[in-house]
């Protein structure tokens, strides 16, 4: 049942368990079946290696190579001998840990590649739209990452969304709807067109890279409507 706890990892939707490290939401990885979506950064650890031990993990699936997503993908892989899986346009960041480019380059984005990026793992396969990852559907929403995607469930309305937007202030912490600091994002125009692609498909749940799970479609809806109207 959703809400349930498995072994530190919340249960948000029918085998979907989120997995977090403190601050509580900030920073989410998730297992989908027997898939786990994104690694946090390699500060998570052998915490998280532990945390898999109660699911059985088969392949590991990016939704994109920053450092806060990528970081502990080696360390897991190797650990419990899996593949990692990614878009093509994100493989050779996978395969070099080198996260900065195709991050927009800056002072934040070096030191997130300096203390939060793992190492580089071969990339056992490539995946695009269409494609089936468990139960879900890949969806392509680049703009945060050129490679970027998405997972989605039709069945029961459950999108994990990366970060197309986040469900938290990535500075005051407050939970909230936001687009992603156009510091961190490869192309914030294709981020918001990736935006409306999500929302067209009127999902029910929406899990985010970071921030909490989004119960309410309408108010996600809305909020993607708003996206970039100053820019038209």
């Amino acid at each position: 049942m959703a809400g349930q706890d498995s072994d530190h990892a919340t249960e948000v939707a029918s085998d979907v368990y989120l997995l977090s490290e403190f601050p509580r939401r900030y920073l989410n990885a998730y297992v989908v079946g027997d898939v786990l979506v994104d690694a946090g950064t390699r500060w998570w650890g052998r915490r998280l290696v532990r945390r898999l031990r109660a699911h059985d993990i088969e392949k590991h699936v990016l939704t994109h190579a920053h450092p806060d997503h990528q970081g502990m993908t080696a360390a897991v892989c190797e650990e419990i001998d899996i593949p990692v899986l990614c878009h093509e346009d994100e493989r050779a960041v996978v395969e070099s840990g080198e996260t900065s480019p195709p991050m927009p380059q800056n002072r934040t984005n070096e030191l997130f590649e300096r203390f939060m990026a793992g190492d580089g793992h071969p990339v056992a396969e490539a995946v695009e739209a269409g494609d089936s990852v468990g139960e879900f559907e890949v969806v392509e929403t680049p703009g945060n990452a050129p490679g970027h995607i998405s997972l989605w469930r039709e069945a029961d309305g459950t999108v994990l969304l990366g970060d197309v937007l986040s469900n938290i202030h990535l500075f005051s912490l407050r939970y909230g709807l936001h687009e992603l600091p156009s510091r961190f994002t490869h192309s914030p125009t294709r981020s918001i067109e990736s935006a409306r692609k999500i929302a067209d498909l009127e999902p029910d749940l929406v899990c985010f890279g970071h921030g909490p799970p989004l119960t309410d479609g309408t108010r996600f809806q809305d909020f993607v409507a708003d996206l970039g109207q100053s820019r038209r």
